[in-house]
């Protein structure tokens, strides 16, 4: 499949995001970062932005939950039109029954890996998900430095997903601009999550293209 990028809206200018979300049209999904202030030390926003959000665009919206509970969120999310979901596992004592129930909303259901969590940790669930988002930054902030081992997750994902989970799309965030989009591609990647390089860009359509390699 052609390489998707993922336009992350937390570095959007919230006081004109119906100019924002047009000017992202070459992007392929809306990643919404939503943040509780306990799993990760920062808050975001809620389901007022996501609904804004659902009504400015057609594309499909990815939620990250880096949240202690998000299980609480799942149905909330649904009824407003989220087509991806995904959370940590470390914030849940059923992965396997919130996978189940992201799905059971016709959800693509994601697991994050965080960079201290091993790609080992999640293997018995990977049949299951629709994808892996691999977090190449510590969760929570927007314009962190690329943390160079998650080349390695997605390599180690890439190798996986061929005999137990051929579906399975990985996806990647933090720290990714031009200068590193092709060596993700090249280890595996299917989804590019970008914040500050878009929205700090004079150019949202040329700024996608270039991590598409275009």
């Amino acid at each position: 499949m052609n390489t998707l990028v993922a336009a992350s809206v937390l570095s959007a200018d919230f006081s004109r995001l119906g100019e924002e979300i047009t000017a992202l049209a070459a992007s392929d999904i809306i990643h919404l970062d939503l943040m509780d202030g306990h799993y990760v030390p920062n808050l975001s926003f809620g389901y007022p932005l996501v609904e804004c959000v659902r009504k400015l665009t057609d594309k499909p919206l990815d939620a990250h939950l880096m949240v202690t509970n998000p299980d609480a969120y799942i149905d909330a999310l649904a009824k407003i039109g989220v087509q991806w979901i995904s959370f940590h596992q470390e914030t849940v004592y059923h992965p396997h029954r919130l996978i189940q129930q992201i799905k059971a909303h016709g959800i693509k259901a994601g697991l994050a890996l965080n960079p201290g969590t091993p790609v080992e940790s999640i293997s018995a669930l990977l049949p299951d998900l629709d994808f892996v988002l691999v977090m190449s930054v510590n969760p929570g902030y927007s314009a962190q430095s690329f943390i160079p081992s998650a080349i390695d997750k997605i390599k180690t994902l890439n190798a996986l997903r061929k005999d137990v989970n051929p579906s399975l799309l990985i996806e990647v965030d933090g720290g990714i601009s031009a200068s590193n989009s092709e060596l993700l591609i090249s280890a595996g990647a299917d989804i590019l999550v970008s914040a500050s390089y878009i929205f700090k860009s004079a150019n949202y359509t040329q700024a996608i293209n270039s991590l598409k390699g275009i």
